[in-house]
């Protein structure tokens, strides 16, 4: 209603992880679950397996960047957000949606969720989201020109931050104020890259185990005019509890 978009028949492109996609026929009032559904049968996913993925909203930046945006809802109107978000051009996107890489396991006997989660770790080597060795590369890259993606994703296992949500660059004040971060979330910490004001980097883990409580608050209308998103969390740092909060632009 407020869009005042009318219930009617429409096309909705669905992206892949390679940059293809899937154009669906859809209604406007069509909900994300329903769209989900319908995209996985054109990809053939057994319906037992669809609860390992979901859908998201992705900018793809021409510098290479990625952005995933938000996991979009189950009652969500995919349509009906992306007229709402016009301005941030983001696009609609299937990915997995668990954290332990042993569940890929599970998913590795059907042909459809094994291209699936091939993609998306292809698309992580090639934005640098993941941490291969060397000597990893070199296998990773073998096993691709192989087309072997079975062993492919047996091998990207092992490489460092696989299987994490990866976030855009955050301001935040460990060890002091005004630090920028690189955030990645999984295997139950919360990993920082933080560039000093010595242009020093430190790389910091907080283990959800020692975090008690947490909050996010919208913040409109900053200094700068812009809207910002604080995360804050209570951690216990050496046996002392101290407040670590994250900024991130709107």
């Amino acid at each position: 209603d407020t869009f005042k978009i009318q219930t009617q028949r429409a096309f909705l492109d669905v992206y892949l992880a390679d940059g293809s996609n899937i154009r669906l026929d859809i209604q406007t009032s069509d909900t994300a679950e329903r769209i989900l559904e319908v995209t996985c049968c054109e990809m053939g996913l057994p319906r037992e397996l669809i609860k390992y993925f979901s859908l998201f909203f992705f900018q793809d930046h021409d510098d290479r960047a990625l952005s995933v945006v938000k996991k979009v809802a189950d009652f969500e109107l995919p349509y009906v957000s992306l007229q709402s978000m016009k301005e941030l051009h983001c696009k609609l996107g299937i990915r997995k949606w668990y954290m332990d890489p042993s569940l890929d396991r599970l998913l590795m006997d059907c042909r459809a969720s094994l291209n699936l989660l091939y993609m998306q770790a292809v698309q992580e080597v090639k934005r640098n989201w993941l941490k291969p060795t060397e000597r990893q590369m070199q296998e990773l890259e073998l096993l691709q020109k192989n087309a072997n993606k079975a062993k492919f994703l047996e091998l990207i296992r092992e490489t460092q931050f696989y299987g994490y949500v990866r976030l855009d660059p955050c301001i935040c004040d460990y060890p002091e104020e005004g630090c920028s971060a690189d955030i990645c979330v999984g295997n139950n910490e919360i990993n920082c890259c933080i560039k000093l004001p010595t242009n020093q980097t430190k790389e910091v883990s907080f283990k959800i185990s020692r975090l008690k409580s947490w909050q996010v608050t919208f913040l409109a209308g900053t200094e700068d005019g812009e809207d910002t998103l604080e995360f804050r969390f209570e951690y216990n740092d050496s046996g002392t509890w101290q407040w670590i909060i994250l900024y991130t632009k709107q």
